[in-house]
């Protein structure tokens, strides 16, 4: 419009567009507005028209720049809900190769995966790729394959070594399966602790135990003994050693190994808080994934806890985050008391008590002040 209107030369046009951006200068704003009506007056263009031309541009400077942003976030989050509920398998496995990225925790998506009913399948040395890919689940419907990516240590090289030496024949064994793979001590370790080897019939710790008795260069598998001595992995160890070697874990949450004892102190899952009273007093605990402290909040901090049916919103004012600013920004586990709080179909609980809990098996990373 200045261009035509104003005879404005492309680079003044790109000085009225950064002046009427995101970061507005009243300054550059003001120059940019008197060069726009002398090139107006250049052309002819006085009185009302000019007025009218300066206040059409004027007046989108103050909605253009938020208004094209609302306008591409609303076509994003109208795409993602879509491909969410009609095409699951795909939109999660594509969040999951394209890690690390956005608000959440790969964890976290996953566990939001399984509450939606999505299959998720381990990762395995006979199945999964690099990345993580789509298999037909039962009645055809699919599910994701976790990818080799996700374990922690293993050589994009190694893996793909994996892949390429599967497909000309089957590993026989975890010396086998090193060998042809090239693969270092390390990396067969991690394998084995996270149950990626359970195709060679073995379980996690005979796994690890034969995994130690290999030297992956060697050229001869040696001979096998009577088996580990080791006693299978407890649902906890199993649960660290997901966390330790992928960073993710298909079984239980760390919140549900401790549901009955909370059951008993009164607190409420993220799915029972949902239904909860406005202004009711409740209790609610969970694994804390995100910490907010954004600067139009007036000094307000915003978690977000997960535990195995959900997240829940916990507002925490000014005074009462200095109260309890060390567990709050420390403990990876919280246990808040406070007050039901129902706005606009949301429902968060504005905290005054806050604890952390004891140490659980392991916590997901959480998304601090970022």
């Amino acid at each position: 419009m200045a261009m035509v209107a104003a005879g404005f030369t492309a680079t003044e046009a790109e000085e009225l567009r950064r002046a009427f951006g995101f970061k507005r200068s009243e300054r550059l704003m003001a120059d940019v507005e008197t060069k726009l009506r002398a090139g107006m007056a250049r052309q002819g263009i006085h009185g009302a028209a000019a007025e009218e031309i300066v206040h059409a541009i004027t007046s989108f400077a103050l909605y253009g720049f938020p208004e094209s942003h609302a306008s591409s976030f609303a076509l994003l989050a109208y795409a993602s809900a879509y491909l969410k509920v009609h095409h699951p398998a795909a939109f999660y496995a594509a969040l999951l190769n394209n890690q690390p990225m956005g608000f959440y925790h790969p964890a976290t998506i996953i566990k939001d995966a399984q509450r939606h009913g999505l299959r998720i399948l381990p990762i395995d040395i006979a199945r999964s790729q690099w990345l993580c890919t789509i298999e037909q689940g039962a009645g055809a419907r699919p599910v994701v394959r976790l990818g080799l990516r996700y374990v922690r240590g293993l050589r994009e090289a190694a893996a793909r070594a994996i892949v390429r030496a599967r497909e000309e024949r089957p590993f026989a064994s975890i010396h086998d399966l090193a060998r042809r793979a090239g693969l270092e001590r390390d990396e067969l370790t991690t394998l084995a602790a996270v149950g990626a080897l359970a195709p060679l019939g073995a379980t996690r710790r005979a796994s690890l135990w034969e995994a130690a008795l290999l030297d992956p260069g060697r050229l001869f598998e040696p001979p096998r003994g009577s088996g580990s001595p080791l006693a299978e992995m407890t649902e906890s160890e199993r649960l660290v050693a997901d966390y330790a070697g992928t960073g993710v874990t298909l079984g239980r949450h760390p919140m549900a190994m401790r549901r009955a004892e909370l059951r008993r102190r009164g607190v409420l899952s993220a799915r029972e808080l949902a239904l909860a009273e406005n202004e009711t007093r409740v209790r609610v605990a969970g694994s804390v994934i995100v910490r907010q402290r954004p600067g139009t909040a007036k000094g307000f901090v915003f978690l977000s806890l997960e535990d195995e049916t959900g997240i829940a919103n916990v507002i925490v004012t000014p005074q009462r985050f200095a109260r309890h600013r060390m567990a709050l920004v420390t403990e990876p586990f919280l246990l808040v008391e406070g007050i039901v709080q129902q706005q606009d179909n949301v429902v968060s609980v504005r905290a005054t008590r806050v604890e952390g809990l004891s140490p659980l098996a392991h916590n997901v990373p959480s998304h601090d002040f970022g």
